[in-house]
């Protein structure tokens, strides 16, 4: 069901779902900026070129399933939905509204294609490993894949890594995992508030097949995912390096942007940042 589409035009549609973000947290006045546009290029790769879904029937028996671990970065899901057809893009401004589908972190019974709820931090890859063992070993669907991001500094919890055992134990081949590592957190640098590294050598420890690409590019993402999708012995993590804030320079690296939204005028000078890129994109730069 997946529809394919250039990398030029995947291109072109991260930076749209950027300039979706900062509209929607500016029209919010709250939430996260940092995490979400750091995650475009990567959730715009599943949405529009990795995962089988379908969009105008988000329940299909045959989809792909995705997992928003650290669920405060959700505006890049809900602008990759909208951008998909999942719902009207003029919902995108109901974010963190009183009564919207549209949560501050998502909520699974409240929007058709949300597969989990997420708030707590932790929880993503617990959820992920439970459908990858009932897709493998009870209902023995082995075309189909379970996606989940989870964030660098999320990896400080530790039901992560008691999934991540699960995971390696059951030999979970339909789990793959993508790290949003930013190295940045809401106190600050990954590496100051608890270091993760050597982060490959823990999820190989863990029995993980292990690729480390340059999240911000979509032909690297895809192929990352293809070549995880033809391991068939144990699940697969694939640690992302991205910038936080990508595209609005002065918001990346700086982990004071991780849980602040832009104000109007800042809303103004990210969005003239982004048309910017549109513009570069279109010339092939």
């Amino acid at each position: 069901m997946t529809q394919h589409y250039t990398l030029a035009q995947l291109d072109a549609k991260a930076n749209t779902i950027r300039k979706d973000i900062i509209s929607m947290l500016e029209a919010a006045g709250s939430g996260h900026s940092a995490g979400p546009l750091g995650m475009a290029d990567i959730v715009t790769a599943l949405y529009f070129d990795i995962m089988n879904i379908d969009p105008k029937h988000p329940d299909w028996e045959e989809r792909d399933y995705f997992f928003l671990s650290n669920g405060h970065t959700v505006p890049v899901q809900y602008a990759a939905m909208a951008e998909a057809g999942y719902f009207n893009k003029a919902e995108l401004k109901t974010l963190r509204k009183l009564g919207s589908r549209l949560q501050g972190h998502p909520e699974r019974t409240k929007l058709p294609g949300l597969e989990n709820t997420s708030g707590p931090l932790g929880s993503g890859l617990s959820q992920a490993s439970g459908v990858a063992y009932a897709l493998q070993y009870m209902d023995k669907q082995p075309h189909r894949f379970v996606y989940t991001i989870m964030g660098d500094g999320e990896l400080n919890e530790g039901n992560i890594w008691e999934a991540a055992m699960f995971a390696g134990k059951y030999k979970l081949s339909q789990l793959i995992g993508f790290v949003d590592r930013n190295n940045i957190q809401i106190d600050g640098s990954t590496e100051d508030v608890m270091p993760l590294e050597d982060l490959r050598g823990k999820w190989e420890s863990f029995g993980w097949h292990v690729q480390e690409i340059d999240g911000h590019n979509i032909e690297s993402i895809i192929d990352a995912a293809s070549m995880a999708r033809a391991i068939t012995n144990k699940p697969s993590v694939i640690i992302a390096h991205t910038i936080p804030g990508k595209g609005v320079d002065f918001m990346e690296y700086d982990y004071h942007w991780h849980g602040a939204p832009p104000n109007h005028e800042q809303a103004k000078e990210a969005l003239k940042k982004l048309r910017t890129l549109d513009g570069k994109i279109k010339a092939g730069e």
